[in-house]
């Protein structure tokens, strides 16, 4: 007897999780036709459904924009992992990861500005994904540190906080209304990244070819004393003062 009270009640789970799922779909397009300031009227009338059916599935307003910020949420990480897997160094991470963020947040300003305006009484939306994101970046960095044998420690620090600037970035750039173009943005992001972390490795001594009246004389020889016989031909000094080998 129990077995088909059992099949009832998936069925049951089912059905009600389709239909939440049906309903968060309803209050983004309600969302982006209305602002995200509406009601919901907006959002009752786009889902061709009553307020009571939506307190019914999600308790009360709180429910349904929890709902939605889970959502949201999920479609970030789905957009801003692509971009961390295909990045071959941390500045390529750190400019793919401003750019697939900041694309987001120009398609869809409205569902950006519905997350971040929270109902009173409800978690900060922006703490729970930048810590999902930020431990991803950090995992990223510790892996690429490890790999070029410099100790993995300030992975967590840098993950967490370039997160947090990117997060920051995004919300100036929205309350300027996306008044510079998104490339431009992410070069500025890029600028400030990528000589950082240029500094992470040693980077070998560069060789410099000084090449002789005659082929067969060319040489190889450092930076300074490549300096130092540009200087001495600009004093009329002769070739010989540069000792071969």
């Amino acid at each position: 007897m129990d077995a088909p009270l059992d099949g009832r009640a998936r069925r049951w789970t089912q059905h009600n999780q389709e239909r939440k799922r049906e309903l968060v779909e309803a209050t983004l397009r309600a969302i982006r036709r209305h602002g995200h300031t509406l009601g919901m009227d907006e959002i009752a009338a786009e889902a061709g459904t009553s307020k009571t059916v939506i307190y019914r599935h999600f308790g009360d307003r709180k429910g349904l924009y929890e709902a939605v910020v889970e959502s949201v949420h999920t479609f970030i990480l789905g957009n801003v992992t692509a971009a961390m897997t295909s990045a071959p160094t941390p500045a390529a991470l750190v400019s793919g990861l401003a750019d697939a963020y900041l694309a987001l947040v120009e398609a869809d300003g409205e569902i950006y500005r519905f997350v971040i305006n929270r109902p009173a009484g409800t978690a900060d939306p922006v703490l729970g994904i930048t810590n999902r994101i930020g431990d991803q970046v950090s995992a990223s960095f510790a892996a690429w540190l490890t790999d070029n044998g410099r100790d993995p420690a300030p992975a967590n620090t840098w993950g967490h906080g370039i997160v947090g600037f990117l997060w920051a970035v995004a919300d100036r750039w929205i309350v300027t209304d996306l008044r510079r173009p998104r490339a431009e943005v992410v070069d500025f992001v890029g600028a400030l990244f990528t000589p950082a972390f240029a500094t992470q490795l040693p980077v070998d001594t560069p060789r410099v070819d000084l090449v002789f009246p005659h082929p067969d004389e060319q040489i190889q020889i450092s930076p300074a004393i490549a300096a130092s016989a540009t200087l001495s031909r600009r004093f009329d000094r002769p070739h010989e003062g540069v000792t071969r080998p």
